[in-house]
C-alpha cells in the first residue's frame, strides 16, 4: 500500500466517530421536534409487525385483528405508510375497502329505523302480474291500480320495478292475444278420410268456429262435389249470420261455386297456401281429436255407421270434453258442481261406448 492509500485509510477511522455521532445527534433533534403522539403510534406499529414475525405458523398471515388495526392507523396516523414493512399500502386499502362493504352489507340487514318501507313479494309479484297481463300499461296505469286495491306505494318504486322485467322482442301483443280478439269472427271448414271394413273411402266434412271450438255442422259422403258442400254451408248457418272469415284449404272440392256461395253470404274466404296444413289449426287439431279419442279404436263399416258415431262423438266433444284451449271447459259450457267437504260419491257415466266417461257427483 503507498502512502497515499495508508492516508485515506487513516482519515476515514478518524472522521468515522463524528459521523456517527452526527447521526445520532440528527435522530435526537428530529426526535425531539416530533410530537409524543406520533412515536406511542410508531411504537404501537413496529411491535404489531413483531407480533407477526413470532407467529409460530408456517406462513406469516395477518390475522383479522392485525387488519383491523391497520385500516385504523391509516385513519388515526397519517405517517403510517413510513413504519410499515410487512405489506405494501395498497394491501391496507383494499382492506379498508373490505371492511367498508362488509360494514354496509351488515348496515342494510340491520332493522332500519327510517327510510322507505320495503316491497313486499306480494306487490313484487302483483307489479309483475299487471305489466305481463296489460303490456301496454306504464307505471302511472299499474300504480293507479294498486291503489285502487289499498296498497301504498309511490310510483317511482312501481317504475323501478318495471325495469326489472325481462323485455319480450314484441311488448304490445303477441299472436295468441290478437287471434283470441278476432276469434269471433273466424270459421272453418275441411274434410277428412276414414276407410272403411271393405277397404273404401269415406269423406267427412265440417265447419268449426274459432270462438267456443264448436262444430257447426258436420256429415258424411262418399262423393263429395261443390253442390253438396254448398248445401252443408247453408245447414251450418240456417238462421244466424255467417263468421265474416272462413278458413280453408286449397283442394279442388271448394272451387269456385264454394268460394262464390261464400262471398254472396257475406264472408270473406281465407285460402291456406299449397301444403301448409298448420295455417287452418284449429281444423286440424279437430281432426286430430276425432281420430285419438275415436276412430284409431274403430273400424267403420259404412256410412250410416260413421254418422252414428260421429253423432255421439260431437256431442261427447261439446258437453263432456274438456279443451285446453277455453281454460278446460267445455264447448257448451260444462257447469262447475261445488263439492262439500264430506261424503261425496262420483258417478261415471260410459261415452262413446265406453272409450271415455263422464264423472259427476252422486245428488
Amino acid at each position: 500500500m503507498n502512502n497515499f492509500g495508508r492516508e485515506a485509510l487513516q482519515g476515514e477511522i478518524r472522521f468515522s466517530p463524528m459521523i456517527h455521532f452526527l447521526r445520532h445527534l440528527t435522530g435526537w433533534l428530529f426526535g425531539t421536534f416530533r410530537s409524543r403522539q406520533d412515536l406511542i403510534l410508531e411504537n404501537m406499529a413496529l411491535r404489531q409487525q413483531l407480533l407477526v414475525l413470532h407467529n409460530k405458523r408456517p406462513r406469516r398471515r395477518l390475522s383479522t385483528v392485525h387488519k383491523i388495526f391497520w385500516v385504523a392507523m391509516r385513519r388515526l396516523w397519517s405517517g403510517w405508510e413510513e413504519s410499515l414493512v410487512l405489506v405494501i399500502p395498497r394491501t391496507v386499502l383494499a382492506w379498508h375497502r373490505a371492511g367498508f362493504r362488509l360494514y354496509w352489507k351488515w348496515l342494510s340487514r340491520a332493522k332500519r329505523i327510517g327510510g322507505r318501507n320495503r316491497v313486499s313479494e306480494e306487490i313484487q309479484a302483483l307489479i309483475f302480474r299487471m305489466a305481463a297481463e296489460n303490456p301496454t300499461w306504464g307505471a302511472p296505469r299499474i300504480h293507479g291500480e294498486l291503489l285502487k286495491l289499498g296498497f301504498q306505494l309511490s310510483e317511482p318504486t312501481v317504475s323501478r320495478w318495471l325495469q326489472r322485467i325481462p323485455r319480450t322482442p314484441d311488448p304490445a301483443q303477441g299472436w295468441l292475444t290478437f287471434l283470441r280478439n278476432h276469434r269471433d269472427a273466424i270459421a272453418a271448414m275441411d274434410f277428412f278420410t276414414v276407410p272403411t271394413i271393405t277397404f273404401g273411402v269415406l269423406y267427412c266434412f265440417f265447419v268449426i268456429g274459432h270462438d267456443r271450438r264448436k262444430i257447426l255442422r258436420f256429415n258424411v259422403t262418399q262423393h263429395p262435389s261443390a253442390f253438396w258442400i254448398v248445401q252443408k254451408m247453408r245447414e251450418a248457418w240456417p238462421y244466424t249470420a255467417a263468421q265474416r272469415f272462413l278458413l280453408f284449404d286449397r283442394d279442388a272440392k271448394f272451387g269456385r261455386d264454394v268460394v262464390s256461395f261464400v262471398s254472396q253470404m257475406g264472408t270473406r274466404a281465407i285460402r291456406t297456401a299449397f301444403r301448409s296444413p298448420w295455417q287452418n289449426g284449429v281444423a286440424e287439431r279437430w281432426v286430430g281429436s276425432c281420430r285419438r279419442d275415436l276412430l284409431d279404436h274403430v273400424i267403420v263399416i259404412n256410412e250410416r255407421h260413421l254418422k252414428r258415431l260421429m253423432t255421439e262423438y260431437v256431442q261427447y266433444y261439446h258437453e263432456d270434453r274438456t279443451h285446453l284451449g277455453l281454460a278446460k271447459d267445455t264447448p257448451a259450457g260444462r257447469l262447475t258442481v261445488l263439492r262439500s267437504t264430506t261424503g261425496n260419491r262420483v258417478l261415471s257415466f260410459p261415452r262413446l261406448g265406453g272409450l271415455h266417461h263422464r264423472h259427476a257427483l252422486a245428488a
